[in-house]
């Protein structure tokens, strides 16, 4: 069962040590990021899931790291294997322990339902943090260009994140979220998955656009009946 969640955003750009100069420009952002990881309410068993190249289950010993964007930092033991979105998600853990899992970028919304679910059963008390960029589009110096389409896009998933609707997330459209390179939609549609019909006390904690890229900080915790 699903009991909590954190939804993170997973720029390079958080960690500090990637961001050299400009680490001031997200200390906001990191911070609530870091404010999302603590409302995580002790569970059973403590899932990360991110976007990735393929479905994989990754274990709790999984290594991620950051020498593609010029940092030699490894998180975790042993060779990295991690995608960057479970790489940054294990960075925001730090000690705590968890397992990894990620999601293909491509996968249907039914697929990401239905790992939603599977998921929350793995254990009695299931808690999730969930890792994804908004659209990509947001500017004319943004990654993917400018689309007059992004804003309306982030804040419908911003609006959904805040007050704790997986209806919402569960019905984006993975064509649309493609065209505005949508990094965090899989992700946000297993957390759907997840949640299923319960209801959650919810709060957006951050949603910004620094580069052109959404960054959306949200907390979930379910409601006792």
């Amino acid at each position: 069962m699903l009991t909590c969640a954190a939804v993170c955003p997973h720029p390079p750009l958080l960690v500090p040590e990637v961001a050299g100069g400009a680490a001031a420009e997200l200390d906001g952002l990191r911070a609530a990021c870091d404010a999302a990881v603590r409302r995580l309410r002790p569970a059973d068993l403590l899932i990360v899931v991110g976007s990735g190249p393929s479905d994989r289950d990754f274990g709790s010993d999984a290594a991620g790291g950051l020498r593609p964007y010029g940092v030699d930092l490894t998180f975790g033991p042993g060779e990295p294997v991690l995608p960057l979105s479970l790489t940054i998600g294990r960075w925001l853990l730090g000690d705590r322990p968890a397992v990894f899992r990620s999601v293909a970028e491509g996968a249907s919304p039914e697929d990401c339902l239905r790992l939603g679910a599977e998921l929350a059963d793995r254990a009695p008390t299931v808690a999730l943090l969930v890792m994804g960029d908004a659209s990509a589009c947001r500017s004319q110096a943004a990654p993917g260009y400018f689309d007059a389409r992004a804003a309306g896009f982030d804040a419908a998933v911003a609006a959904a994140l805040g007050g704790g609707d997986p209806a919402v997330l569960a019905g984006l459209d993975p064509a649309l979220a493609a065209e505005l390179r949508v990094a965090g939609r899989a992700p946000w549609q297993v957390l759907a998955g997840a949640a299923g019909d319960a209801s959650f006390d919810a709060e957006l904690l951050a949603d910004e656009a620094p580069y052109g890229v959404g960054y959306l900080v949200g907390s979930w915790a379910r409601r006792a009946l």
